[in-house]
């Protein structure tokens, strides 16, 4: 038999049955659609929170302290880890391949200018902060280096506080007070928005020892460093463990570069995404028992047509792969129908939430295509083959 008649042959008995071709292609077409919309919503995620993660760089390394994992002894003794101080702070940034150290403590406090009163998220920093973290300042400076002990008592507001305390009106140079202590504005930070639900506009940063004074901490809640980008995160967190091995005693602090953290991120929600992808696909499952149901009741139907093709010299492997080519042509046209209609319906909700990330994953396209034709191929073998095995004189006989 010659291709075209064997493409002719195929498509005419999809289009003499227009109704039930449709219906056929219809269940995998819902299941593409399903994988392709979930897909694209896990996927949006996925790279929203990588965004949100790399916005600061992509070369930081967090030293908090405590040593992660499981000790002996009865429970409720105190730890014996030594906390933090601006010392470890400075000795880190004498390391050789690290750029910028900034200590970190924070709190929330009452801000308090001329008759205006805020709580606000107050974060106690170390001068390199801003550069570290790549945030501007609009108007102003950031904290300026002074002896890391005995800082001065300056302040930077984020643009949201700033405006929330003094409105329109010059804020530099205006005297604040944070709990019990008066602090002095030198620096107005420009928009920042808000990184996983917390709003960075709305913050202040005052020096760290003077946090550490604030909230009558004795140590700091975490060292935070940048090193050069042609060096490893992995190299340096492990000169950063070593100098803090000597200094303490033990090896009694958590260190944490960006590329852990992200590659947890990436893992979980890797696994997100294909859970949701999985879910989809028994839309496509249900979509293939729907292509074996029908072309068995074509087998059925087409019995005297069978027999005559075989009769007329037709091989049973044409015959096999007539129906094979029906039931991948009704697959593979359901997968760019769902296709269609899986990456449009992500594009509306996008457009009708604009909040709601979506990116249509174009891997998963392909997967998702080359899965509806695994399943026609795989629907179509039970009918194509009981139809091959035919007898043509009994087949010419049925009604």
């Amino acid at each position: 038999m010659f291709a075209r008649d064997f493409l002719t042959l195929s498509l005419r008995s999809l289009t003499a049955h227009r109704l039930r071709s449709f219906l056929t292609l219809l269940g995998i077409s819902v299941g593409i659609t399903a994988v392709i919309l979930l897909t694209s919503i896990g996927e949006g995620l996925h790279q929203y929170m990588l965004r949100e993660f790399t916005q600061f760089g992509t070369h930081i390394i967090e030293i908090t302290p405590g040593r992660q994992g499981t000790h002996g002894g009865p429970p409720g003794l105190p730890s014996s880890a030594r906390p933090l101080t601006l010392d470890d702070a400075a000795a880190v940034a004498r390391l050789p391949n690290v750029e910028a150290v900034t200590p970190i403590v924070y709190g929330n406090s009452e801000v308090r200018a001329g008759n205006r009163v805020r709580r606000t998220s107050v974060y106690g920093v170390g001068p390199a902060m801003d550069r570290m973290f790549s945030i501007r300042v609009r108007i102003g400076r950031f904290l300026p280096p002074d002896d890391p002990a005995s800082p001065r008592a300056f302040a930077v507001l984020g643009a949201k506080l700033k405006q929330e305390l003094f409105g329109t009106a010059n804020a530099l140079g205006e005297r604040i007070r944070i709990g019990d202590e008066q602090f002095r504005i030198v620096g107005i930070m420009e928009e920042k928005g808000q990184f996983l639900g917390v709003d960075l506009d709305d913050t202040i940063y005052i020096p760290a020892a003077r946090a550490m004074a604030l909230y009558r901490r004795d140590g700091l809640m975490e060292i935070n460093v940048t090193h050069a980008t042609h060096v490893s995160s992995a190299s340096v967190a492990t000169q950063i463990r070593t100098l803090m091995t000597a200094r303490h005693g033990q090896d009694d602090v958590t260190i944490l570069t960006q590329q852990d953290m992200l590659a947890a991120l990436s893992n979980i929600l890797g696994i997100l995404t294909a859970a949701v992808g999985a879910l989809g696909s028994i839309s496509l499952i249900v979509g293939g028992v729907g292509i074996v149901t029908i072309m068995t009741i074509a087998v059925t139907e087409r019995t005297n047509e069978i027999g005559l093709l075989v009769a007329l010299g037709a091989r049973r492997r044409t015959i096999l792969g007539l129906f094979l080519g029906e039931a991948i042509a009704l697959a593979a046209l359901g997968g760019l129908l769902g296709l269609a209609a899986g990456i449009g319906i992500a594009q509306l909700i996008h457009l009708a939430v604009p909040a709601l990330p979506v990116s249509t994953p174009w891997h998963f396209v392909v997967l998702a295509e080359l899965s509806a034709l695994v399943i026609g191929l795989a629907a179509g073998v039970l009918p194509a083959r009981k139809a091959a095995r035919l007898d043509p004189v009994e087949a010419l006989r049925a009604e």
